[in-house]
């Protein structure tokens, strides 16, 4: 090789060193600006009907305190679990056709993680019995005696089999007759469903109910079935059910919902179709259902719908908290 040719690529090779430590000095110099999540993802907690108000207090509170969405959706309707006021919840809730109250709850978060329990007796927070299935077991659900044995090795104790004042009175009138009839938007079938989009773009729900007043023995809704009642999915969305438990598992509800997400409608367009849908599947009786859909997406959109007027949702976000009235498939006058 000549001395002009290795001259030449010794201060070429000198050259393409002092750019490339040039543009490594200019980078150090410059970092580059990330995005953080709270930056790109502003919270949201959404619940079914007005006592989603005290609930998303509870599980705002927590999410601000923990960062912990999965415990903030958990921690949120055990604040419904405890509200005597409430007949639809925990074990205050109205009872099933031999006056016993039976419970159903179930977990989710965004990864996929889920764990719920059905027809379980004497537990006062089925929501947080739903999560040591999620977090404990291989399973998903738990149900009756084998949900109750679970919770007493897991240290939950056995509350006393008696039913709440209220639901004492409500009980003995309704067993005059002992008609079997829903009556919409009254307290017999108003499960808390509550879904959240945390600061980091995940997103979780949980949802726990006492099931539909005087059902027969050992019956169970969609409040514990993963699709049904509740379903996340952290790349999409997640939806949550209320209503007559039965018209809403016809249809996977939840789970429908999310899917229609995916596919790119809004999550106020996916409630809507989820209605269509379960109103053809119960066109015979519709006037007798009620059934409400509450979604989220992963960039914080949200909707809402329902069969007939009377369900609302509370919203809880950084500008604040409010209670909304759904948009319906029917009107009062229809």
């Amino acid at each position: 090789m000549g001395t002009n040719r290795r001259t030449f690529l010794k201060q070429s090779l000198a050259s393409s060193s002092l750019l490339i430590s040039a543009g490594v000095l200019e980078s150090c110099a410059k970092p580059v600006a990330e995005e953080k999540p709270s930056e790109k993802f502003k919270p949201l907690i959404l619940s079914t009907w007005n006592h989603g108000m005290p609930a998303n207090d509870r599980a705002w509170e927590v999410l601000n305190a923990t960062g912990n969405l999965v415990d903030a959706v958990e921690e949120g309707v055990k604040v419904t679990e405890l509200d005597l006021e409430n007949l639809s919840v925990g074990l205050q809730g109205l009872p099933d056709r031999e006056g016993i109250a039976t419970l159903d709850a179930s977990i989710m978060a965004g990864d996929g993680r889920c764990g719920s329990v059905a027809f379980v007796r004497q537990i006062k927070h089925p929501i947080s019995l739903a999560r040591k299935v999620m977090d404990l077991t291989p399973h998903v659900m738990l149900a009756g005696e084998g949900a109750r044995q679970f919770a007493i090795a897991q240290g939950f104790p056995l509350e006393p089999e008696v039913l709440s004042p209220k639901a004492a009175e409500l009980y003995k009138e309704w067993k005059v007759k002992s008609e079997y009839k829903p009556v919409i938007n009254i307290e017999n079938h108003d499960t808390i469903g509550m879904i959240a989009l945390g600061p980091d773009g995940k997103l979780a729900g949980s949802c726990t109910t006492s099931g539909l007043a005087y059902k027969m023995h050992g019956r169970v809704g969609d409040s514990p079935i993963i699709g049904a009642g509740l379903y996340v999915d952290d790349e999409v969305g997640a939806a949550t059910a209320t209503g007559l438990g039965e018209s809403i598992i016809r249809i996977c509800g939840s789970f429908l919902i999310v899917e229609l997400m995916r596919q790119g409608r809004s999550p106020q367009e996916a409630c809507e179709e989820a209605v269509r849908r379960l109103i053809a599947k119960n066109s015979a009786n519709i006037k007798d259902i009620q059934a409400g859909f509450l979604a989220i997406n992963k960039d914080g959109e949200y909707g809402a719908f329902a069969v007939h007027p009377g369900f609302n949702f509370a919203r809880h976000q950084q500008g604040g908290k409010d209670l909304i009235d759904s948009k319906s498939s029917f009107t009062k006058n229809g």
